[in-house]
């Protein structure tokens, strides 16, 4: 387990308004790292920054040692993927979102291994022919995070997933990220204010004024 994640002096300005300041963060493999902090510090644009769905206006991100600027960003995305707080579904049916990573991958839909990561998020399989529309925004949220999953990518960026779900759907979605950390080793970097997904992370980072406190 090494260094595998990197950002290093990395900030990110809009117009004149300075977002993200020489940041430099080492993400080990495995690890579970929780960014915290006032709003408008800058966490969520720094995720995006991690996502390569913005580039940085200074300092460079290494992935496996690689500047992921040299990497072709849908090959990136497969392997460091990204996670709205607002969950984006499209098409008529949840198996709809499904086939979408197997279409992009060129393979076969694997029925029996979507059915299995609904039943994890304690979904039955008759929702993969559930109307978008008639789900729950717990429900909404689980099917959007099956998907970024059903292709196991190495890193989970979590932009406040759990934000707006009743307590039971966010206890459903926080056990199994911590199973995904701990039994599947991925790295879980995830943006939060929950106090009690602050507590399950293996590592705490602050930001505060676009600035990283030691």
């Amino acid at each position: 387990m090494g260094k595998f994640l990197i950002a290093e002096n990395i900030s990110y300005k809009l117009k004149e308004q300075t977002i993200i300041e020489d940041i430099t963060l080492e993400i080990m493999e495995g690890s579970h790292v929780t960014i915290t902090g006032p709003s408008g510090g800058g966490k969520s644009t720094l995720l995006k920054l991690l996502a390569s769905l913005l580039t940085p206006t200074k300092g460079k991100i290494l992935f496996h040692d690689q500047n992921i600027d040299e990497l072709m960003p849908e090959d990136y995305r497969k392997k460091v993927s990204y996670c709205f707080q607002q969950p984006s579904l499209f098409g008529e049916t949840v198996k709809d979102n499904f086939l979408l990573p197997y279409t992009i991958r060129k393979k076969e839909f694997e029925k029996s291994h979507a059915v299995n990561l609904l039943k994890q998020l304690k979904l039955p399989e008759e929702y993969l022919d559930k109307k978008i529309t008639e789900l729950s925004g717990g429900e909404k949220q689980r099917v959007a995070l099956i998907r970024n999953v059903l292709f196991l990518p190495e890193v989970l960026l979590l932009d406040e997933v759990t934000a707006g779900l009743d307590e039971e759907s966010k206890g459903i979605v926080n056990q199994w990220l911590v199973g995904l950390n701990h039994e599947q080793n991925v790295t879980l970097i995830r943006v939060t204010h929950d106090s009690e997904e602050i507590a399950q992370s293996k590592e705490i980072r602050q930001i505060v004024a676009g600035r990283l406190e030691s």
